[in-house]
């Protein structure tokens, strides 16, 4: 039995996380008192004393709790997003390489990708792996996420019966073109340009949708030459490809709400591509991804455990 500890488990990952551990029978969780799960020394004792540590947590606390470690034997999962650009960790999204499959298997620091870089990247890494989509292209990226992605304070403004009424309307955010996921987006792809991004959070607890649409001649490839690579990348329950993932014309957001796996899909025309991937902000984009690494750490099925029907 594997000993799991969770760094900041009120928060929305941490929860969901725990949800997915508890019935377990191969895991045994470390759970410190409300009193003492700020506590550094107790921190510090559950963080060496388990073999995997969820860090569910802001960046900076990530930061320090990955220097509380002082044994090689814990394996580190961090959700936030101090480490995803870091060399020295494993990039959580195992799909994408055999590479990144196998670092993920043999690393004891793992970083989890964000929310909305992990549908960017599950549709772009192909096309510039393929070389169909040049590093310097200049691409946008459409995101569409449930408010649970904004942590308990969003998540309690949405619920409030009293709330603002403008918040039963999708609201864009990020307007300086600063989102703190594009330096990931650009560094696991190879972009040289960071992203148009255009996220949006509207009126469903979770579900997230990414969009990136692209005009023939900025990809060497056909939309069949594209839907064909994406056939042959994604072979496994976690990420799949799916010639129709609309329902009536509509895309819908919360297509895998409560669903640990994601699904990549184009559509448009020869002239202008439309592609897409469909799974939970805390599913595949978030807490989904983040058991899925502990078990490939841990030798298990990737699926053991998660929601992917």
């Amino acid at each position: 039995m594997k000993r799991v500890f969770i760094d900041g488990s009120a928060g929305t990952t941490g929860l969901r996380i725990r949800e997915r551990l508890s019935g377990r029978e191969d895991i045994e969780l470390i759970t410190l008192s409300e009193e003492l799960r700020k506590d550094p020394a107790a921190r510090k004792e559950a963080l060496n004393s388990c073999d995997a540590a969820f860090l569910c947590l802001p960046d900076a606390a990530a930061v320090e709790a990955v220097s509380m470690v002082e044994t090689n034997s814990v394996t580190i999962l961090d959700t936030s997003t101090a480490h995803r650009t870091n060399p020295a960790f494993a990039y959580g999204f195992p799909e994408l390489s055999a590479a990144h499959l196998e670092k993920v298997k043999t690393s004891n620091r793992i970083a989890v990708p964000g929310c909305h870089a992990s549908g960017f990247i599950a549709l772009v890494y192909p096309l510039v792996e393929a070389g169909v989509l040049a590093p310097d292209a200049l691409v946008s990226c459409f995101s569409l996420t449930g408010y649970s992605g904004g942590g308990k304070k969003m998540i309690a403004e949405y619920e409030d019966k009293d709330r603002n009424p403008l918040l039963g309307t999708p609201r864009q955010y990020a307007l300086g073109q600063t989102h703190k996921h594009l330096k990931e987006m650009c560094a696991v792809t190879g972009l040289n340009n960071a992203p148009l991004f255009s996220p949006i959070v509207a009126d469903f607890y979770s579900g997230m949708q990414v969009s990136v649409p692209l005009f023939a001649s900025q990809v060497k490839a056909t939309p069949d030459e594209i839907r064909a690579i994406y056939k042959a990348k994604y072979t496994t329950p976690m990420v799949e490809y799916m010639d129709i993932a609309d329902r009536d014309g509509f895309l819908e957001a919360g297509t895998l709400m409560g669903q640990d796996r994601m699904i990549v899909t184009v559509d448009g025309n020869d002239d202008r591509i439309l592609l897409s991937a469909l799974y939970d902000n805390l599913g595949k984009g978030a807490s989904g991804a983040a058991i899925e690494c502990m078990n490939l750490r841990f030798g298990l099925s990737a699926t053991e455990g998660l929601k992917i029907d």
